[in-house]
């Protein structure tokens, strides 16, 4: 199941409304080419994509992400609809994972890097080394520390789990690719932006650059909602 939020969330539904009113209106002010963006997409609703994923907590959206790395997002969908089918149509939690032979992950489109990463992590949260409500409570920064830690998990891996699992508020993705050529194409740039330049333009969004991620990310395989014409009147 989802998790509830936890720090740096957004914790009531019933605010949902109110919050992202608010947020929409600081990027607008901070940033002329997301307010485009914004007001281009004024239906926009930055968690309809998580409706498409399968319910996962935090070690489900690590999951998620270890088996997105270096994949398109169609070859990522067609790899967990086979690991889902491995536990009877749902992720698998720790115990779950370290259950089967790891060969079995492996048939299931994992590489073996990947398989070894998520058994790793999966026996830390098993024997008591993390512990995944201590992890949801962690700052972004200290969440971050400890998952890196392990090897396979890198940034890019822990910042989508942040999103996903967690819904922190104040997140971006400096090393996804399709987000970097979103930015370039949005603000106009000669060249793909480095790492470095894309956390430099995001400055500017904080506290809110996970949603001002989710318009770039919409901006970029989305074309944007245009209100329809009145007719003319004879």
């Amino acid at each position: 199941m989802r998790t509830r939020p936890e720090a740096g969330a957004v914790t009531e539904d019933a605010n949902r409304a109110g919050w992202l009113q608010q947020a929409r209106s600081h990027l607008r002010n901070a940033d002329p080419v997301l307010a485009r963006l914004i007001d281009g997409r004024p239906e926009f609703d930055p968690r309809a994509w998580l409706a498409q994923l399968p319910p996962m907590d935090l070690y489900g959206a690590l999951l998620f992400q270890v088996t997105g790395q270096q994949l398109s997002v169609a070859a990522t969908r067609r790899t967990l609809e086979r690991i889902e089918a491995l536990f009877g149509g749902h992720l698998p939690s720790p115990a779950e994972l370290l259950a089967v032979d790891p060969g079995t992950l492996r048939e299931a489109g994992l590489s073996w890097r990947k398989v070894g990463t998520l058994r790793d992590l999966a026996e830390r949260l098993s024997d008591g080394r993390l512990n995944q409500d201590v992890l949801r409570s962690l700052p972004d920064d200290e969440l971050m520390g400890a998952l890196t830690a392990i090897p396979g998990i890198g940034a890019w891996t822990v910042q989508g789990a942040l999103i996903i699992a967690l819904q922190r508020e104040d997140v971006v993705l400096p090393g996804d690719l399709a987000l970097r050529k979103a930015v370039q194409h949005a603000y106009q740039l000669n060249q793909l932006p480095t790492q470095q330049e894309v956390l430099a333009i995001a400055e500017k969004w904080r506290p809110y650059r996970s949603l001002a991620t989710s318009y770039l990310f919409s901006a970029a395989f989305e074309p944007p909602q245009v209100p329809p014409v009145a007719p003319l009147k004879a």
